[in-house]
């Protein structure tokens, strides 16, 4: 099943998203999307609504040098246990929404990757059992100012801003996340082309990790890493985010306080 969630002429609905992407149907479902969702009996084409970000999450959690390729590129190795930060939920933004670059941030880069959403409230989740607490999985991007990563010594800052978590462009709820392709573009140029059995740490694992630190409850968000060839962005360029078995999530980038 796809989740999504979108604005119709009607208001802001969670759906069920049917058919082929150039052809589908979103059917309202009611109240929200976890348990046994039912339906309004309301619908409409996906050609005719507007695709918001496919949950609101109480926090989202990011997994840092989860891919060793991707530590080695940023001047480190890859640390042995799992290595966690928050983004704040004011940073989330849906499909085609405009990515925000602060004025004083140079450079702000892409990090394409895999995100885990919570299914229901869970607390100490055995890795074996993680499958049994998750909704679905998504696309992310942790936006990333690096010049204030690197002063600030901590990173809540740099991947902290409004707008620098676009997610979606739904929650696919029947996937394998173990054997995933990823690739990131920007403006068609291919950035990031990995896969998924590349990470060091699975979702299990990440998840066991996780919920060993803190409650997770239903739409939380799980950023399980980026791989290598994470880079700038610039006024004016599109990122698009591509995983196997999900689709597409892209974002134009904008400089704040342009004239």
């Amino acid at each position: 099943m796809r989740l999504g969630r979108i604005a119709s002429p009607d208001g802001v609905a969670f759906v069920s998203i049917e058919g082929d992407p150039n052809e589908a149907i979103c059917k309202e479902i009611a109240e929200h999307p976890f348990g046994n969702p039912t339906f309004t009996g309301r619908s409409w084409p996906l050609a005719d609504v507007r695709l918001l970000a496919p949950i609101l999450a109480s926090k989202v959690v990011c997994m840092g040098k989860n891919y060793a390729a991707h530590a080695e590129e940023m001047g480190g190795a890859a640390p042995e246990d799992p290595v966690i930060f928050l983004k704040p939920n004011t940073s989330i933004i849906g499909p085609n929404s405009p990515i925000q670059l602060p004025a004083d941030a140079h450079p702000v880069h892409h990090e394409g990757e895999l995100a885990a959403v919570i299914g229901r409230p869970c607390k100490d989740v055995p890795a074996s059992r993680a499958a049994e607490n998750i909704l679905g999985y998504t696309i992310a991007n942790d936006v990333s100012a690096r010049d204030q990563q690197r002063k600030d010594g901590q990173w809540m800052r740099a991947k902290g801003h409004d707008t620098f978590c676009p997610v979606g462009p739904w929650i696919v709820t029947d996937l394998d996340p173990s054997d995933l392709d990823l690739r990131t573009e920007v403006n068609g140029e291919v950035r990031q082309h990995s896969n998924t059995a590349l990470m060091l740490h699975d979702v299990g694992a990440i998840v066991e990790w996780v919920s060993a630190v803190m409650t997770l409850l239903p739409g939380d968000l799980i950023l399980t890493g980026t791989p290598e060839g994470v880079g700038p962005i610039e006024d004016g360029d599109t990122v698009s985010i591509t995983i196997s078995g999900i689709g597409t999530l892209s974002n134009p980038v904008v400089r704040k306080g342009k004239p």
